[in-house]
This record gives structure tokens, C-alpha cells and sequence, in this order.
């Protein structure tokens, strides 16, 4: 039977994955290949992890895929920072929450997008919406609402989506409404995310990273988002902060390399320079 070869302590990297648009593809999946490689990286021991802007419900089937158990998954867009436990009944507790009051960023943006639909997530990981949010599997921990029964919640993010506009009018609107004390990133089409101030990816991975005690210069992160800009831009500082070739422009302007896109396995390429 063949063993794997460990990497020595100081070969050892972070290794931080977006999750939809860069692990997933858009049949909501990840290529066996990709999951391959993703164990193979871990068995070497690479600590190997997942920072998304997905809740805590929706990442662990993720990890279920990776067959994956990392010390830390960073949730919420790192509003979230969630720690292995195997006495918890999905494998992880929350060792970290970031939470802010919605409701003045709330009005503020219902003022200026009064047909949008709106999404707030708690420090337990429920959603509470308006309408139905594209991509948000309503039979987790949803909870259909009014608008003014959001406006108490404690916070870990806000999600606005805007049908009636494109990504281009959307941004547009959303410079004119001058968000304050909060920490706002656009997604995919008019798809906005808010999040406490201050909070990203990012932070939430220096946590990490001091935690665990790996340099700088041995963090390497991959995604595709507007919410993966200041991870990519922090991690391709003194490591590698890769860019999916399906990103945006201004995701690719801040990383310091770009890799093919989700479609043709462009993970699995930087996934394999690794030691």
C-alpha cells in the first residue's frame, strides 16, 4: 500500500477556497478531479479550508464533497468563524461572530431599491427574506418575513438583489446610497452583500493564519467574487492570492496571479504548483 509523502512543517501552506464560482461550478458541483486534488493537498499536510460567503448550513456540504474536516471554515464573508468540534453535532462550533444592526444600512438601501428583495442571516446561521433569494435553498433555516421584522436582527450579513437592474445600473446605485459603518461587497448581477465593519474574508483569515502560525508568505487563496477582493489582495501580498479566469476585471487587478475558470478546472492547474 502506498503512503503519502508529508510536506515538512515549513513547506506547509494555508490554503483558503472560495466556494461558488471557484470550487463550484454552475451546476452546483465540484469536479471529482478538483476534489482529488484538494485531498491529495491535505494528506500532504496543507491545511486546506473554505472561505465563503455562504452560512454554516450551506458550507458543511461542501466539505462533505472535499471529504475535508480543516481546524477553521471562515462563513459569512468572515462575519462567521467557525471551529472543529467533534463533539458538535456538523463538526464545528462558532469561535468567532461579527454581528451589526441592519436596520439603518436597511432603509438606507430600501429608499434607493424599493423593488429589491432583502436577506438578513443571524449569528445562528437562520435567514430571514422578503421574497425568495436566488441561490439560497429556502428549506434552510429560512424564515419568510416583512420587511420591518428584519430591522432588529442581530446581523452577520445582509443580502439585497435587484432583478430589475443589471450589475452595471446596480453599482451605480449602490455608490449614490454611500453605505457607512459597514463593510459592503458586489456579487454576482445585482447582488449586494453587507457585512459588519471592517469584516471580510480577510480578517477573518488573519485569524486564522495567527492561530495556526503559518507566515505570510505561505497563504495561498483562490476565488472569483468582489467579496474575495481584499482576501485575494491580502493573501497575494507576500503569497498568492489567485484569481479565477471566470472573475470580474477588478477581482483579477488585485490578485497577484489569474488561473483558467471554474468550467476548465482552472483550480485544479494552481492547486497542482503546490508542494
Amino acid at each position: 500500500m502506498s503512503t503519502v509523502t508529508q510536506v515538512p512543517e515549513d513547506e506547509r501552506w494555508l490554503v483558503a477556497l472560495d466556494v461558488d464560482g471557484t470550487l463550484l461550478t454552475h451546476r452546483g458541483d465540484v469536479a471529482p478531479e478538483v476534489v482529488a486534488e484538494v485531498k491529495a493537498i491535505a494528506a500532504r499536510g496543507h491545511e486546506v479550508m473554505l472561505a465563503t460567503g455562504r452560512s454554516l448550513v450551506e458550507t458543511i456540504p461542501v466539505l462533505r464533497q472535499l471529504n475535508i474536516w480543516p481546524e477553521y471554515v471562515v462563513c459569512s464573508n468572515g462575519a462567521m468563524l467557525l471551529k472543529r468540534d467533534p463533539l458538535a453535532g456538523n463538526g464545528y462550533v462558532t469561535h468567532r461572530v461579527e454581528t451589526f444592526n441592519p436596520e439603518r444600512a436597511l432603509r438606507l438601501i430600501k429608499e434607493h431599491l424599493p423593488a429589491g428583495k432583502y436577506a438578513v442571516e443571524d449569528e445562528f446561521g437562520n435567514y430571514y427574506y422578503t421574497e425568495p433569494i436566488p441561490g439560497v435553498d429556502p428549506n434552510l433555516l429560512s424564515h419568510q418575513v416583512k420587511f420591518e421584522d428584519m430591522l432588529s436582527l442581530n446581523a452577520t450579513r445582509v443580502v439585497v438583489v435587484s432583478p430589475d437592474h443589471d450589475t452595471e445600473e446596480f453599482l451605480s446605485v449602490v455608490n449614490r446610497i454611500g453605505l457607512q459603518r459597514v463593510t459592503y461587497a458586489i456579487g454576482w448581477a445585482a447582488w449586494l452583500d453587507v457585512a459588519p465593519e471592517g469584516v471580510s474574508k480577510a480578517s477573518a483569515l488573519e485569524q486564522v493564519r495567527e492561530a495556526l502560525g503559518f507566515p505570510r508568505a505561505r497563504i495561498f487563496a483562490a476565488g472569483d467574487g468582489n467579496n474575495d477582493i481584499q482576501m485575494l489582495t491580502w493573501a497575494g501580498e507576500l503569497g498568492r492570492g489567485v484569481a479565477m479566469g471566470n472573475a470580474d476585471q477588478d477581482v483579477k487587478d488585485v490578485a497577484s496571479e489569474v488561473c483558467g475558470d471554474v468550467a476548465n478546472l482552472g483550480l485544479l492547474d494552481a492547486l497542482k504548483t503546490l508542494p
